[in-house]
């Protein structure tokens, strides 16, 4: 932190001093390779001299956003209206001269840092710089263009100001300035997006969605977000209206502006003539879905978001559309079904570049308006020094620590989502239902460790002499069984999905063990505790009886079936002499259980894991208001 009466600082705009100078461009060079998506906020490095200090020179930088990068003249502009922040000291001129200027600003679209340099007194230089930090003259001048666009996107999409901006992790030293302050500026940016709107598919799209589409990509979302914000999706529909021919998912994005206007006639005839063309794109059915969503036509809703999983089964917003309707319809077993089912996709943080620690850093804040007096403007209030890291800030202590630690604080993109899902089901239902509702659809741990410890318990060698080769090999096949249907429970859920598998969501647990062949249905017997029934005992009794059944023919017995006769023979004739007794077994008198999961699935890892973030936060809550009604 800088004193206030500092002369080598810029009024009103925040600085971090380098200990050598140029290592801020150095640091954003090396980073470039690691943009993927818009890039991050537009970096502005300046050098100051003075003759009569030691050091000479000092160079410092700032992060800024919308700034006007549509052609070099403007950025020249930008870099020496700097030259008016250097404060006046006791009336006379400031020692402290800029001396050296550069902006750089990437370019989303051609993946290429723009950068113009201005020295003063001397000229303007204008360049790119690629991934591999290499230097190239400008020699298209579509270049400035895509700049232009993209930074204003960076603009408007910005969160580094919300709660948890930035991926949590805040950007400090950034200016804003109003990308569009006129309705010129506002033209001439549509002008430049609808050239390069079948282009932003490049720019990615929100962690939700995995392949970028017209519909949903950075370039849309940005042209959305800003005129719904400013309550113009009027004219955000005379954007798309232009665009409306050539895509279905241009129809989708325009539907979608017409209902935010109240045009719902329009919304409804733009739907039903892409649809006709186009009637598996994901997009539209969407856009429907919510339409009725809102009209609080659920059943309708239902039948087009399964329509939508089984068009776009690897996409998560139509996975998660479906569960958010099940949660209205207060179907929660089938929601969670629908949760499990959802792809989750690996969280991509947003773009940003790793700098070297400052020597020293400068943020001008400004007065907190609630201390101030009703005669005191804040704009004629004298801007103070300061760091957002105070150490003997008493509001650093505010937040409780245990709240900084919740694991759901750390939760981004997918499974952001997902958990909002499962909050708005607790809401509606209780921690004590919800557990009710997961162990109905899922597998516990507790039954598959006793059904896999009665299935060992019937495969163990050793328990009988002579118990019957029928008993064994039944217990044996069913251990197999169950651990194949484990395994490909989960393994088949992407699959059912793709199969209609929307549909099997709300069948009944006999429609889903029609999946398994009937053989296995034989063999997966479920007992019941009440009869007192047992598998081993009635195969006990089958076994007993077996000899005094007549034998079959050998001609109709399996390949499996001769062998192990032959076999028996085989040892029989061995030992002649020898007669055959039964050895009691101990644990055959237990009562032993045989489970059936054919109505059930596996919960995925990242939903179990889910489960337990919502439990700490819930046990936390609950503690915090005991506490305070105390």
């Amino acid at each position: 932190m800088v004193a206030a009466t500092d002369t080598g600082v810029l009024r009103g705009i925040p600085e971090f001093f380098e200990t050598e100078i140029n290592e801020c461009l150095v640091a954003r060079t090396e980073s470039l390779a690691t943009f993927r998506e818009l890039g991050s906020p537009d970096l502005c490095h300046v050098v100051k001299a003075n003759s009569k200090s030691v050091p000479k020179e000092i160079g410092s930088y700032h992060f800024v956003l919308g700034a006007d990068t549509s052609s070099s003249a403007t950025v020249a502009a930008y870099l020496n209206s700097l030259m008016y922040m250097l404060a006046p000291v006791q009336g006379k001129p400031n020692p402290w001269k800029i001396k050296m200027g550069t902006f750089c600003c990437f370019n989303a679209f051609s993946r290429v840092d723009v950068r113009v340099e201005v020295k003063i007194p001397g000229g303007v230089d204008s360049y790119i710089v690629d991934l591999r930090g290499d230097r190239h003259p400008i020699t298209n001048v579509a270049i400035w263009q895509e700049a232009f666009v993209s930074a204003v996107l960076r603009a408007i999409l910005d969160d580094n100001d919300e709660p948890d901006g930035n991926d949590g992790h805040p950007l400090l030293g950034l200016r804003k300035i109003d990308p569009l302050q006129t309705l010129g500026a506002e033209g001439r940016f549509l002008e430049a997006a609808a050239v390069e709107f079948w282009k932003g598919w490049q720019l990615g799209s929100q962690p939700e969605v995995q392949v970028a589409t017209p519909f949903s990509n950075h370039l849309t979302n940005g042209i959305f977000s800003y005129f719904q914000n400013a309550g113009r999706l009027s004219e955000a529909a005379k954007f798309f209206a232009d665009l409306d021919s050539r895509d279905p998912d241009v129809a989708a994005i325009l539907a979608k502006a017409y209902l935010g206007t109240d045009e719902e006639i329009k919304a409804v005839q733009v739907l039903y003539e892409a649809s006709k063309k186009h009637p598996v794109t994901y997009s539209l059915l969407l856009v429907q879905t919510d339409f009725l969503i809102g009209k609080k036509q659920f059943e309708k809703a239902l039948k087009l978001a399964k329509l939508a999983v089984t068009y776009a089964p690897s996409e998560f917003l139509v996975w998660a559309k479906l569960a958010d309707i099940y949660i209205q319809l207060s179907d929660f077993e089938s929601a969670l079904l629908a949760l499990n089912s959802c792809p989750m996709f690996t969280y991509c943080e947003r773009d940003s570049q790793r700098m070297p620690p400052p020597a020293r850093t400068h943020l001008p804040l400004r007065a907190d308006a609630t201390t101030l007096r009703p005669d005191q403007n804040p704009k004629t209030i004298p801007q103070t020094n300061g760091t957002l890291f105070d150490e003997n800030d008493p509001r650093e202590d505010e937040v409780h620590p245990e709240l900084q630690r919740l694991p759901s604080l750390s939760l981004r993109g997918t499974f952001l989502e997902a958990y909002r899902l499962l909050i708005r089901i607790v809401a509606r239902v209780g921690w004590d239902d919800l557990l009710k509702f997961r162990s109905q659809v899922f597998v516990m741990e507790d039954e598959y460790l006793i059904h896999r410890s009665a299935a060992e318990e019937s495969r163990r060698p050793g328990d009988d002499v002579d118990t019957g080769d029928d008993f064994k090999d039944e217990d044996d096949l069913e251990g197999d069984v169950s651990r194949r249907y484990l395994d490909e429970e989960q393994k088949n859920d992407i699959h059912n999905a793709a199969n209609g598998g929307a549909d099997k969501l709300r069948r009944s647990s006999s429609n889903t063990s029609s999946d398994v062949h009937s053989g296995d249905d034989r063999i997966m017997q479920s007992i019941d505790l009440d009869n007192g029934g047992d598998i081993a005992s009635n195969a006990m009794s089958n076994a007993d009886q077996a000899p005094k059944s007549a034998s079959p023919s050998k001609g109709k017995l399996s390949i499996d079936e001769l062998m192990k006769r032959a076999t028996l023979e085989k040892n029989d004739s061995a030992t002649p002499n020898v007669q055959k007794t039964r050895v009691p077994n101990p644990r055959s008198q237990l009562h032993r259980v045989s489970f059936s999961f054919k109505h059930k699935r596996l919960c995925e890892k990242w939903l179990d894991n889910l489960f337990m973030v919502l439990y700490n936060d819930l046990r936390l809550y609950t503690a915090l208001k005991q506490v305070h009604m105390v």
